[in-house]
């Protein structure tokens, strides 16, 4: 009979313990997908995965290892227990590692309410071949479209559970539902390409097949006949398909582990102003149908929603346990980690605080400059935040896109851009990160 991946993870425990282990944690994670790709109306790919991974995590005095495997078998987690316990005698001291303590540990949660896994039984491969097939013909009739790249959709279901020696064990399943096609438009030097696509927990939020052929074709007709911008300082406005890196370059600053090395623009800015005075970044990670979501992290610590950054006000670090303890603070719940991996500082679900807005508001507002749907590339300095990013999108000109762009490198500095930024109100409240268009004045833009 097929093991549990709760028996699973207190059976590979119990080895470490057993091995010479002084702790141990463990995570067993088991899965399954499919996914379908076609092209010119057949199918072009067909692939389906089923597994289950191993993650231990040993600890003996101050000296830690990890080992990990995809066998289950009795004999392999045994040996497994024992090859880590070698090899964290081995390992240098670590003065910061160490489990949670008991009373820290979370409990109680009811993981049917956060909505992570679909019942409705798992798509067939007809029905998910269907559904590319259905965005693929709606895109290729997009007039200007000359051919679609691909269109896949796929199904996906993962378990895990984590367990270990401080007496936590929990577990939860997730369900994941996607549909996507990429369209190109002319011929030659002169093809762009773009996209659309949806990913979901429940099938039946995903969006049609239908809609997102239509997009991803409309997209790439509108790039046609790109040319570079002149070179200069002018407002841009990130799309918000494409907003969200922004805030992501902030959360990489605040990082624990960034932090406890000295290597962040933000070094210095906890309690200082790092947004505009109104807007805030909530972590909340308790909302329902989220792929972010979760009620406890990868060390057994109960998460909570937050506010990282709170009416401009940066409030603190993403921590785990051991950045904690290396910065002398208390973990914020949010460490993650996979089967191979020590646990590190990751954020949940983001969300940042709406403008008055519309996006169109804002391109009328920005006058003449550039609004950009796609960014190539990145240079950027984690020490002094200096940004810079290959970008392409459109040029505005009173108010009104005119044409698009492409071949172009906007520049500037985080925490003054960070500083200055005006969010719209067009944020897709389904996503994990929930971050509308946002203009940003007076950027350098290097074109023709």
């Amino acid at each position: 009979m097929t093991q549990s991946l709760q028996d699973l993870s207190h059976a590979l425990m119990e080895a470490a313990l057993k091995a010479g282990a002084d702790a141990a944690d463990t995570l067993a994670v088991q899965g399954n997908s499919v996914s379908i790709e076609v092209r010119e109306g057949t199918l072009e790919h067909a692939e389906r995965s089923e597994g289950t991974d191993l993650g231990l995590r040993v600890l003996v005095g101050q000296r830690q290892a990890i080992v990990s495997a995809s066998d289950s078998r009795p004999e392999t987690l045994a040996a497994m227990a024992e090859r880590a316990v070698a090899m964290a005698r081995e390992a240098p001291q670590d003065p910061h590692i160490g489990l949670a303590e008991p009373d820290d540990l979370a409990q109680g949660w009811d993981i049917a309410a956060y909505e992570l896994e679909d019942s409705s039984p798992e798509p067939d491969p007809d029905a998910l071949m269907a559904d590319a097939l259905g965005a693929e013909a709606v895109a290729k009739a997009v007039p200007g479209v000359t051919q679609v790249q691909s269109a896949a959709a796929g199904y996906g279901m993962h378990g895990v559970h984590l367990a270990a020696s401080n007496g936590f064990s929990g577990g939860y399943r997730r369900t994941s539902r996607s549909l996507s096609c990429v369209a190109i438009a002319g011929t030659g030097a002169d093809m762009e390409r773009d996209y659309d696509g949806d990913s979901r927990i429940f099938q039946t939020d995903l969006r049609s097949a239908q809609e997102i052929g239509q997009t991803a074709g409309e997209r790439a007709v509108a790039s046609l006949n790109a040319r570079k911008p002149q070179t200069g300082c002018y407002p841009v406005l990130f799309d918000e398909r494409i907003s969200s890196s922004l805030i992501g370059h902030l959360l990489s600053a605040i990082n624990g582990v960034s932090i406890a090395r000295g290597s962040s623009w933000l070094l210095d800015a906890n309690g200082k102003q790092v947004l505009p005075d109104r807007l805030s970044i909530i972590e909340d990670p308790h909302r329902v149908r989220i792929p972010g979501s979760r009620p406890f992290d990868a060390e057994g610590l109960a998460t909570k929603r937050r506010a990282i950054v709170e009416n401009g006000i940066l409030t603190g670090w993403t921590m785990d346990l051991g950045s904690a303890r290396q910065l002398g603070l208390r973990s914020t719940a949010n460490a993650a980690r996979g089967a191979g991996s020590p646990p590190s500082p990751a954020n949940w679900n983001i969300e940042l605080t709406p403008g008055d807005h519309t996006r169109q508001d804002l391109l009328r507002d920005m006058g003449t400059g550039l609004l950009i749907t796609s960014l190539i590339g990145s240079t950027i300095n984690p020490n002094t935040g200096d940004y810079s990013r290959g970008a392409s999108g459109f040029w505005v000109e009173n108010g009104e896109v005119t044409h698009p762009v492409n071949e172009c490198t906007i520049a500037g500095n985080l925490r003054d851009m960070l500083g200055r930024i005006i969010p719209g109100n067009d944020a897709r409240p389904y996503l994990s990160r929930v971050v509308p268009s946002i203009l940003i004045e007076g950027m350098t833009l290097a074109g023709s």
